[in-house]
């Protein structure tokens, strides 16, 4: 080989290690898909605490639930409705995205409309349209707790 190919062979083995190397620190500077997911399913989780009673609740990855976080604390006074849940009106509507979810179950946290939070201590059949906030974790009691009046309510950040 003559010292022409020679250098030529170098420049472009040097090139080809170049871009390699340029693509590898580009890929490194990429989350992995891994830690993607797992920022996207970080659990937000919330005190619920009515009188001397306190739950801790789980809410949804969604809008409705960031946008819900973000006002807390909140200490609020629900009104009772048809012996089965605690219902406030938001003066601020939350993102809604409602659907109906057939069966609602006791401990539910969830949006009617744009603005109507509810809290339900009961589990019941719904052909109305709700958007999910959260869920008690455990909701054994709740519907002592809140008892057949309306009743004042701490949401919180845990």
């Amino acid at each position: 080989m003559n010292r022409t190919m020679k250098t030529t062979t170098f420049l472009l083995m040097s090139l080809f290690c170049l871009q390699l190397f340029a693509c590898t620190q580009e890929n490194n500077l990429q989350p992995d898909n891994n830690q993607i997911e797992t920022e996207n399913t970080e659990l937000m989780e919330i005190q619920i605490i009515i009188g001397t009673s306190s739950f801790s609740a789980t809410l949804e990855d969604n809008a409705t639930a960031k946008a819900f976080i973000e006002r807390l604390p909140l200490t609020i006074t629900m009104t009772e409705l048809n012996n089965n849940e605690k219902y406030f009106d938001l003066t601020e509507g939350l993102p809604a995205n409602a659907s109906n979810p057939g069966t609602i179950r006791n401990g539910d946290l969830m949006l009617y409309g744009s603005n109507t939070l509810v809290l339900f201590y009961k589990s019941i059949s719904t052909s109305y349209n709700y958007t999910r906030i959260g869920k008690i974790d455990d909701p054994e009691g709740l519907a002592e707790t809140l008892g057949t009046g309306n009743v004042e309510v701490t949401f919180q950040i845990k």
